[in-house]
């Protein structure tokens, strides 16, 4: 009964997909930090971006996966549209590759003891092995990753051989070569069937290994091989269109649309060229010739490569089409459109590049709350009405990058998965909060100025003084947490703590020494309120400081995540060195500053 080797078949396809998509996405994870880095240098030059477009698809197995990070970062302003054309291109010559890894089918039994070793049959198990070992024996840095990658070898491997054992079964029914028969008739039914197939599939890296695995059991022609190819490159180029499109700006869109145009001008390159060839009769000996796995391979290299080297000139063309097709949307621009185009959804499954993405908004969001926080002390020495409208409008923009991070980043978190980029996505959503914070205070100070300035307020030359000495402090804790951030310097990050405690003895001590002066009668009651109402924003910013810092050592030191309250218990009640050595140099700094300004 052929019903088991359907079931065969079928599991043995079930075991290829997942085999491949595990391999993919490991070789993504562990290759991915650095793409973006990669493919945004990319420079005008069209060979240059082919040759980047080949080399990633072949090292993340995956046409679809290369021409979507493509838009996402044409999307994210990283690289043009046409920048992005040569690696279009040559990712659909990359993605090849997988073809010619599968063609190991073809090796035999009666080869040499080295070939054999390179035997489905003898990898598969081989790469099992080895993959298991790593995940379960070995610790190292990307242990899991490069493990990931050997198991999803093994089980792609052992779906092929399933599925060529069960199409072997099938053949004595005969349905095999009646099935490719009638495509060999019917031309078009033949490209409907390879373009559905990879349109199902998403991959045409798949739907030609499918055809490989075919090739061991059943009589398929190059005239039966040919036309499901060309099929084949219409249904992945779709599918990838689709998943550009998806909540993208325009360029983005345009991306996945040169894609399917350049496909579609392969397509048609490729049916006129075999067509014109065939009539002129320099096919006839392999026209009606079994195609074996590694002739499969072949055609469907050459006829991406051809048509690559043919069509590549034309790309400008294509991409101009692609623009008078989709058209510009017509839009209000905001200040951090070009970071926040980057939190795109098509970068979930390379979490590397989705973080990297995060890190630019939440600089941004870092350096315009730094900057509202200067504006903010500027605004307390002389007031000034569009400075302070400048404080407002940057504190939305903020606002809204908060917003836009925190979304992205629930988002992204059931696709993380690496003990890392766990940490990372834990350190950004408290930092997130806490940047947000740190605007929040900056505006409220900045509130406080305007209040003065209204109601005709006037603090004391002593208490602008120690003011500006608390002020001091801020500017060099705020430093420190910069450096933390931006660098991911721990030791910059340890440098917070010991200052922050030395902020909460100033604020005391300006606290008290403002008491004085209100029972002295040298400052109003409202403005001994507002006074102290500045101070609690100041001290609250340098929390948020030292909250940040242990954020960023947490990530480094997971041990502390868990511990973070003991940490910083540890540190105030004089348990480590460094911290007490460093926080009495401060306190003398700027407690003798404060004395100075008593002696003026």
């Amino acid at each position: 009964m052929y019903i088991f080797n359907i079931i065969s078949l079928l599991g043995g396809l079930a075991l290829f997909l997942y085999g491949m998509r595990l391999m993919g996405n490991n070789l993504k994870e562990g290759q991915s930090g650095t793409l973006k880095v990669i493919m945004g240098k990319v420079t005008d030059n069209p060979i240059k971006a082919f040759i980047l477009g080949l080399f990633v698809t072949a090292v993340i197995q995956s046409s679809t996966a290369t021409i979507v990070i493509t838009s996402g970062l044409v999307a994210a302003g990283i690289i043009s549209l046409n920048q992005s054309l040569g690696i279009i291109v040559g990712a659909n010559v990359g993605t090849t590759v997988t073809g010619q890894i599968i063609r190991l089918l073809d090796v035999s039994d009666d080869a040499t003891i080295v070939l054999r070793f390179f035997q489905p049959s003898t990898l598969a198990p081989i790469a099992l092995v080895l993959g298991v070992s790593m995940i379960m024996f070995f610790k190292f840095k990307k242990s899991d990753n490069i493990g990931g990658i050997a198991v999803g070898f093994g089980i792609l491997f052992t779906g092929l051989l399933n599925m060529t054992s069960a199409v072997s079964g099938l053949q004595e029914s005969g349905v095999i070569d009646n099935l490719f028969a009638s495509l060999g008739n019917n031309p078009v039914l033949g490209y409907l069937v390879g373009a559905g197939v990879a349109f199902v599939l998403q991959s045409s890296s798949a739907t030609i290994g499918i055809l490989q695995a075919f090739s061991t059991a059943g009589d398929i022609s190059f005239k039966v091989v040919y036309v499901i190819i060309v099929g084949v490159y219409l249904g992945d180029c779709v599918t990838t269109a689709i998943v550009c499109s998806i909540g993208a700006k325009t360029d983005s869109k345009r991306v996945g649309l040169v894609n399917i145009i350049f496909n579609l001008g392969k397509t048609l390159l490729v049916l006129v060229v075999v067509f014109v060839i065939h009539k002129l009769g320099l096919l006839n000996g392999i026209w009606d010739m079994h195609m074996n796995s590694g002739s499969i391979a072949n055609a469907n290299t050459v006829f991406n490569l051809g048509s690559a080297v043919i069509l590549l000139p034309f790309m400008k063309l294509f991409s101009n089409l692609s623009c008078k097709i989709v058209k510009d949307e017509v839009k209000p621009a905001g200040k951090y459109d070009d970071k926040i185009a980057a939190l795109n959804p098509v970068f979930f499954n390379t979490p590397a590049i989705a973080f990297s993405g995060c890190y630019d908004c939440l600089d941004a969001m870092l350096k315009a709350s730094n900057d509202n926080i200067e504006k903010s002390f500027t605004l307390l020495k002389k007031y000034d009405e569009k400075l302070y409208t400048e404080v407002a409008d940057e504190e939305e923009n903020i606002d809204h990058l908060t917003d836009c991070v925190d979304t992205y980043l629930i988002d992204l978190s059931p696709h993380v998965k690496e003990e890392l980029h766990v940490r990372i996505m834990t350190e950004y959503h408290k930092v997130v909060k806490e940047f947000e914070r740190l605007g929040d205070h900056a505006l409220n100070i900045a509130d406080d100025a305007k209040e003065l300035s209204e109601e005709d307020i006037k603090l004391s030359e002593e208490a602008l003084r120690e003011l500006d000495i608390a002020c001091s402090l801020i500017r060099q804790i705020l430093n420190y947490t910069f450096v933390a951030f931006e660098k991911r310097d721990v030791e910059a990050a340890r440098h917070i703590e010991p200052l922050e405690e030395v902020m909460d003895d100033l604020r005391n001590t300006l606290h008290d020494n403002h008491l004085t002066r209100l029972r002295d009668g040298e400052c109003s009651v409202k403005a001994g309120i507002l006074f102290l109402d500045v101070l609690s924003h100041m001290e609250s910013i340098t929390d948020i400081c030292s909250n940040i810092g242990v954020a960023i050592v947490a990530r480094v030191n997971p041990e502390t995540a868990s511990l973070a309250h003991t940490y910083i218990s540890s540190l105030h009640q004089g348990g480590d060195t460094n911290f007490n050595e460093e926080y009495l140099a401060a306190h003398s700094e700027f407690f003798t500053r404060l004395e100075e300004v008593k002696q003026v």
